[in-house]
């Protein structure tokens, strides 16, 4: 996809981190753009900037989580826009305990399954169809992880990742068979200076644990948090490279290219059915949206 001026763009997860990055960028472009996040103050504070440089947005507070409300964001996009061109399913969480995956809760996994990836597919349901029924130039970005394509320690969030790359692949192979003129990419970012690492901010109460986190495990979260804040890419330069690679047609987009040989690794790995080969540090915790 070339021509971005006067298009329309839906971006989950963009009242900050890379959401808010691509919003911004595609807002440059001359693109009209919707935003959609679960945290209300935050996605009017993103509406209100945008709208000050001159931007045409749309602010709708969304739970990926349920059909039914990405489904008005659609309606809601439609009846501001008329159509959508580009859509970037980003919205994430990190959760899942950070133990081991056999000490992970139903509600670990109800929470971050519900938004890290069915969230994704509640975008392709939603959009999808009247993104091919007006038949013009577009765009899918899902947003997966470096996560994605390699392999590590238990997590729920990999878990997710993974799945996320996997319904990529098969949503370019969908639309390829429609004769569709939509381009698709997966985003697999590493360490990025995002919240994602404080996304349990946004935690449903259902889907809570009972307890208090131990002195232990908060220091380990505030240290992370410092690391990812002090060490991560900018969501701005995350957005440049997204835009490139839309414009280049590029399926996989990944921030950091030094990680590049460790998904050969595990490719080999694979072939030669050997154990899999861990990501080194930074990126063996979360990475991605939020």
């Amino acid at each position: 996809m070339r021509d971005f001026r006067g298009k329309v763009a839906v971006v989950t997860g963009a009242a900050s981190g890379i959401g808010r990055g691509l919003a911004s960028r595609f807002a440059r472009e001359g693109m009209r753009v919707v935003l959609a996040d679960v945290e209300k103050e935050a996605l009017a504070l993103a509406a209100a900037e945008l709208q000050q440089v001159g931007a045409e947005v749309l602010a709708v507070e969304t739970d990926v989580a349920s059909l039914d409300a990405v489904e008005a964001l659609r309606d809601a996009a439609l009846e501001r826009f008329g159509r959508v061109h580009v859509l970037c399913n980003n919205a994430g969480v990190s959760g899942g305990g950070g133990g081991p995956l056999w000490a992970s809760t139903e509600k670990d996994w109800a929470w971050v399954v519900g938004v890290n990836l069915m969230g994704v597919v509640h975008g392709l349901q939603a959009f999808v169809p009247s993104m091919l029924e007006h038949g013009e130039e577009g765009h899918i970005v899902n947003t997966s992880s470096v996560l994605g394509l390699g392999t590590g320690g238990g997590s729920i969030y990999g878990v997710t990742k993974h799945g996320v790359t996997r319904l990529t692949e098969g949503l370019y192979y969908d639309l390829q068979a429609a004769g569709s003129r939509l381009g698709v990419s997966v985003l697999c970012p590493g360490l990025i200076a995002t919240r994602i690492i404080e996304s349990d901010r946004n935690r449903p109460a259902a889907l809570r644990n009972d307890g208090v986190p131990s002195a232990e495990v908060l220091a380990r979260r505030q240290a992370s948090i410092e690391h990812w804040a002090r060490d991560g890419m900018s969501p701005d330069e995350v957005a440049e490279v997204v835009v490139e690679a839309m414009r280049e047609g590029r399926f996989y987009i990944l921030t950091h290219p030094e990680y590049r040989e460790r998904v050969a690794d595990r490719l080999r790995a694979i072939v030669d059915g050997m154990a899999p080969p861990l990501l080194p540090a930074p990126v063996t915790g979360v990475s991605g949206g939020g």
